[in-house]
């Protein structure tokens, strides 16, 4: 091809990239709500701040704390909820005492004593809503069917039983599978689009679609039901995006997860993780955690909640292809923590970040647990089980590790 020839056609290879292999980057990606979609009642998105309508005079930056108080043999494997008893009065005072004025929530169903204890605090609350996140096709229409009826399900349980008053969003799934974000999108190979009710995305992967209509049916429910809505989001891991120039993901990058679809962003984000170790140093500290901070702030343009970071205390790390998950003495966790409080308070671009929530109170002995034996028993080869705060001791008592609990309040009292 001459010259001329290649300056003639470049318009419209530009145009056709655009359309193609190109939609897979985020800069393509868009991701809208209507206008005529009413905003919630009282925490509401401006540009890439989040507001409480209650205070609006400054932007809302959450000290937050992962909660999920099922306790030695209760299982959510068996579809059994957290009892209902006193330990909340109890695990809401040791959350207060913290510094801690927000509750990321985890089991769908919470009694009506958690709520009860809540109204005695001002604390909010949002509300997980997990999906199963190991389906080959998320677009399938039995798992988007079966999926919304059980988010219609959690949605009703707060009105009937939660405070739809004190709840920030619903969060509509957590950490897909890499193999299955892959296995979705190999299986819908032409769908990039999506137009609902009240969200519009372009330019996206086939799971990204699968997402959007979730939460845009989601909304709608809320909505003709109860006549308001809550913010909406999706939670991601750093393993599959949003950040795409990283040699250790865990997809392709056609398959790269932008988790925009919602009101806000929502992301897991550990300093081990995948795309978080191999980033280039922050501008303030130098960590790989803060320059992957800073890369967010650039290329998102929405609210980002982090919605989970923090280090397993388990006595044996199971996986060394995954350093850092799992292993850590309780005295080095305090560092780490100092470390990400420092990481996100002094980020370039850091007004975008509206809240950083430490995973979690206590030790969850359920983890992967198949019976109510196996729930019972601290594994320990097993991480997920020891994020905590807190481990569980005789008669159910939340005992301190170390330092952690102290080091969460020195940093969640600072201004």
């Amino acid at each position: 091809m001459t010259k001329q020839s290649l300056l003639f056609f470049l318009p419209l290879l530009l145009v056709l990239s655009l359309g193609t292999a190109a939609q897979s980057t985020t800069a393509e990606k868009t991701a809208s709500i209507r206008a005529t979609t009413p905003n919630p009642l009282r925490f509401i998105v401006r540009g890439t701040s989040l507001i409480d309508l209650n205070q609006p005079e400054k932007p809302v930056f959450f000290r937050g704390m992962g909660y999920s108080p099922f306790l030695p043999g209760e299982t959510p494997v068996l579809l059994m909820p957290p009892g209902n008893d006193d330990r909340y009065g109890k695990h809401l005072a040791l959350i207060k005492d913290l510094g801690v004025n927000y509750l990321h929530v985890f089991p769908r169903f919470m009694p009506r004593n958690f709520f009860l204890a809540l109204d005695k605090t001002d604390l909010v609350y949002s509300q997980d809503v997990w999906v199963w996140a190991y389906e080959e096709d998320f677009l399938a229409p039995a798992f988007q069917a079966k999926t919304l009826a059980d988010i219609k399900d959690v949605i009703d349980h707060t009105y009937q039983v939660g405070r739809p008053d004190r709840l920030v969003l619903f969060s509509i799934g957590d950490e897909l599978q890499a193999k299955c974000v892959t296995s979705t999108d190999a299986r819908h190979p032409d769908v990039h689009d999506y137009q609902g009710k009240h969200l519009t995305v372009t330019g996206r992967t086939p799971t990204e679609v699968a997402i959007t209509k979730l939460i845009d049916e989601a909304m709608d429910y809320e909505l003709t039901r109860y006549g308001r809505r809550h913010l909406y989001c999706h939670t991601s891991w750093t393993h599959i995006g949003p950040v795409a120039n990283r040699p250790d993901l865990e997809v392709s990058q056609e398959s790269i997860l932008v988790p925009d679809m919602g009101d806000l962003v929502c992301l897991n984000l550990y300093t081990y993780a995948n795309g978080v170790r191999t980033s280039p140093p922050g501008s303030v500290t130098g960590t790989t955690y803060q320059g992957y901070l800073e890369q967010l702030a650039k290329e998102l343009h929405k609210p980002i909640l982090i919605t989970q970071v923090g280090l397993s205390t388990s006595p044996i790390a199971p996986k060394p292809w995954v350093p850092g998950f799992g292993g850590h003495k309780v005295e080095e966790v305090p560092a780490t923590l100092q470390s990400v409080w420092q990481d996100v308070r002094s980020a370039r671009g850091r007004d975008v970040f509206c809240g950083l929530v430490f995973f979690e109170l206590q030790d969850e002995w359920w983890k992967t647990a198949k019976s109510l034996e196996a729930s019972t028993r601290h594994d320990p080869e097993d991480p997920e089980q020891w994020f905590g705060m807190y481990e569980v001791g005789k008669d159910n008592n939340l005992i301190p590790k170390g330092t952690i609990p102290a080091t969460v309040k020195r940093l969640f009292t600072e201004p």
